[in-house]
């Protein structure tokens, strides 16, 4: 009986050194979904969480933002802009916050503005495509900033915030 109780409790020390806690799984305890952006220039998009999946496509350019929608150890599966989704490496992506300027309805442009109530001065005049850094955003407008402007823009016309989010 001696002998069998401690072979079991040898066995479960054992086995506790290699079990992974919830906790550590999750280490950065980041909400998800959530935005980020491309680190680097290359980015392999993949069909699971390894290197020993396929890859779908590259991304060819960095500072892109991409929304995570799932974790898996050191992976993080994103989608894009397009909607289309895969996994990528934790290590190729930023905490700095991009968006991408969305098409008005109808309109060839999306205005700029140096206030963040839609008045005061004109500061650009962007098409729907343009990557911009996020400055912050509050109350439905956003700044951000590129080369060449630096102003507000409505939140709705970017992709890479959520609705009322509040990006400080």
């Amino acid at each position: 009986m001696q002998i069998k109780l401690r072979v079991l409790l040898a066995a479960a020390v054992f086995a506790a050194g290699f079990a992974v806690p919830a906790a550590a799984q999750h280490q950065n305890k980041l909400p998800v979904p959530r935005f980020v952006s491309l680190r680097a220039d290359k980015v392999h998009v993949r069909n699971g969480p390894s290197q020993n999946h396929d890859i779908r496509w590259t991304f060819a350019r960095a500072g892109l933002p991409v929304e995570i929608i799932a974790e898996f150890e050191n992976w993080r599966r994103i989608r894009d802009s397009d909607g289309a989704d895969g996994w990528v490496h934790q290590a190729m992506l930023s905490g700095r916050r991009t968006a991408i300027v969305r098409a008005n309805t109808g309109a060839k442009t999306v205005p700029v503005y140096q206030q963040a109530n839609g008045e005061g001065r004109l500061i650009a005049e962007l098409q729907p495509g343009v990557v911009a850094s996020v400055k912050a955003c509050a109350k439905n407008w956003c700044r951000i900033s590129g080369d060449r402007f630096d102003g507000y823009i409505l939140q709705t016309l970017l992709w890479g915030v959520y609705p009322d989010e509040v990006v400080e």
